[in-house]
């Protein structure tokens, strides 16, 4: 009877998991308009970290230097400081990252920067105000990936049961059905959460997407410096028109992928 115990295990991840799925959507429902700063006007830092998160504003900072020729970012994937002297805390950030030398590779300045203090003022102001999740693995977002997760397992220990030896008055086929309920739990609870709370943000509350919505219809990347920036920060670097802008974080992201693997020149 080892399979039962399999099966109150799979129960057990499942229940939790989608447990803890249910009090984030709780949670979440809780920061609506009334409680959420709706007279909050976002920044293009704001949008940027609502959107996608410290790297999104490290991102959105390069450009935005770039764009005033105080930054030079090559298509080589290095970024060289023309002008030392920040605006803000964010831009200080960047300049700080790229370091006395005054020249770095655009990858270690974005992760250095996105982890810098400026970002995390920026997040404990956003989460005060109502806009943004708490970064604790309490939002929806972590628990529709917990609940994904618990689905999986729930299926490894159902095709663990069915592969132990049992006697020949427990038909396997019995056993499946049990290990599907759990499975349906998941999966349902998956199914509704889709349907009433999509889109799920990582990094933006409900009240915080709906101060999003608002900036995409301007975020065409085709008028004014204002709104070009607005669709960086709302879209990311892929919303960039300028061809030499593009390869430098193109180089950037094959930076990474060397960088992770173990391998490649890091000077390019």
């Amino acid at each position: 009877m080892f399979w039962v115990l399999l099966l109150l295990l799979a129960w057990s991840i499942a229940g939790l998991a989608c447990l803890r799925l249910c009090l984030a959507a709780v949670r979440a429902a809780a920061v609506g308009p009334h409680t959420a700063d709706r007279e909050h006007a976002l920044t293009l830092y704001e949008a940027a970290f609502l959107s996608g998160g410290p790297g999104r504003v490290a991102d959105l900072t390069l450009v935005s230097m770039a764009r005033q020729r105080r930054l030079l970012l090559a298509h080589t994937g290095w970024a060289t400081v023309v002008d030392p002297c920040g605006r803000d805390d964010m831009e200080r950030s960047v300049i700080g990252a790229i370091g006395p030398g005054g020249q770095s590779r655009i990858a270690p300045v974005r992760s250095t920067a996105a982890a810098a203090d400026a970002v995390r003022v920026l997040a404990d102001r956003l989460v005060s105000a109502g806009l943004a999740v708490p970064d604790d693995g309490r939002g929806i977002a972590a628990g529709v990936r917990r609940v994904r997760v618990a689905a999986l397992a729930v299926c490894a220990l159902g095709a663990a049961a069915l592969a132990l030896p049992l006697p020949a008055d427990q038909p396997r086929l019995l056993i499946a059905l049990w290990f599907a309920l759990p499975l349906a739990l998941t999966l349902g609870c998956l199914a509704i959460t889709r349907m009433e709370v999509h889109p799920y943000s990582r990094w933006a509350s409900p009240a915080g997407q709906r101060l999003i919505g608002s900036l995409v219809r301007q975020a065409d990347g085709t008028a004014d410096d204002r709104t070009y920036l607005t669709s960086v920060a709302v879209r990311g670097v892929h919303a960039i028109g300028e061809p030499d802008l593009r390869a430098a974080f193109a180089h950037r992201e094959r930076y990474v992928g060397e960088h992770a693997d173990g391998h490649g020149d890091l000077r390019g």
